[in-house]
């Protein structure tokens, strides 16, 4: 049995060995991202999960998920699971289908924050 408290654990360490992971608070809880675009983030919600427009009716229809929703708008491809129930096979599969997708993205390179110009 997974709570939101033992979630970050396990998917680090089955990500562990994994290029290109990095980590990031994000949406409440830790995302993790692949090459700079969010795979995967735990929270006390649940498992968030990016599997992509095609794949989401899928996955939408295995037991303990359900679409994300942000302000009242669905979120297309991403899926939330719940943990409850969640063994490391599950959680496996799970990341092997947002990993399918997330790896068909463009890699993001990081931002630079703006900075401040002084007046003077």
């Amino acid at each position: 049995m997974s709570t939101d408290q033992d979630l970050v654990p396990r998917l680090r360490t089955l990500l562990t060995g994994a290029s290109d992971i990095s980590e990031m608070k994000m949406f409440g809880g830790i995302a993790f991202m692949l090459n700079g675009n969010m795979l995967a983030s735990a929270s006390k919600r649940g498992l968030m999960l990016r599997v992509g427009k095609d794949q989401a009716p899928h996955a939408l229809a295995r037991p303990g998920t359900r679409q994300i929703e942000m302000r009242g708008r669905p979120m297309e491809g991403y899926i939330r699971v719940d943990p409850a129930g969640l063994d490391d096979k599950n959680l496996r599969e799970w990341l092997e289908l947002a990993t399918t997708f997330v790896k068909t993205l463009p890699a993001k390179t990081a931002k630079a924050k703006p900075t401040k110009r002084k007046r003077g």
